[in-house]
């Protein structure tokens, strides 16, 4: 099972920098950094420690995705985030559940013991409203559906032609995975607060663009069937 570790930063000096050294570079046969174009010295840190640092060319975390997607080598892909939301401490057992056979395992902020430092009251209300529509609706079973981090089989992006380009991209491949019952997984991992720069996500307008994806694929079936 060769992994690819994926991650999408926008002037996240302080968060790389407490983050990186974390992750053990044994952990994954490749890892990729796309930066949307910071200024605070993030790429020049990354470069000069021996990071692989492609620059983005399109905005949005979906774009992100897509860009490493198409030069990465991986089997299974790992989103990470670069601001401290991500536990590196978790990734091992994410990927031993991955090679039970998954086609995605989500590292869940709200199963069993885990829990995010990060929410407020909007962004858990959110959050937990998001995952109970989208399972009632799609037959998920979800406890988290909108985290970043997450595996999933490289095959399952065409399988379920996933093409958001924005932060709805989680919520994208959550749904279409339900919908499609695929083999998914989720662990528990606490959400950690965010370490330095600024939350790129403005929870009304990315609430919205989440109901539009919802609605959307209330009608989406794959043109392949899903198939593999």
């Amino acid at each position: 099972m060769k992994t690819t570790l994926i991650m999408p930063t926008l002037n996240e000096i302080d968060g790389v920098k407490a983050l990186m050294p974390r992750i053990k570079r044994e952990w994954f046969d490749e890892i990729i950094v796309v930066d949307g174009g910071s200024t605070d010295g993030t790429c020049e840190w990354l470069a000069e420690n021996n990071w692989r640092v492609i620059k983005q060319e399109k905005p949005g975390i979906g774009n992100a995705y897509r860009q490493a997607h198409a030069v990465s080598t991986g089997d299974v892909l790992v989103t990470f985030s670069p601001d401290g939301n991500s536990d590196a401490s978790r990734i091992p057992a994410l990927l031993d559940e991955m090679r039970k056979g998954h086609d995605m395992v989500i590292v869940s902020r709200y199963k069993d013991w885990a829990k995010s430092e990060d929410d407020d009251f909007l962004t858990a209300f959110g959050n937990k409203l998001f995952t109970f529509i989208i399972n009632t609706l799609f037959g998920g079973s979800y406890s988290d559906t909108l985290v970043i981090f997450r595996a999933y089989k490289r095959d399952l992006l065409q399988r379920l032609e996933i093409d958001a380009p924005h932060l709805t991209y989680d919520a994208q491949i959550s749904i279409r995975a339900a919908k499609m019952k695929v083999k998914v997984s989720e662990i528990p991992g606490n959400e950690p607060k965010r370490i330095g720069g600024n939350r790129k996500m403005n929870p009304f307008f990315t609430g919205g663009d989440i109901v539009v994806e919802i609605l959307k694929n209330l009608f989406w079936a794959p043109a392949s069937g899903g198939r593999r």
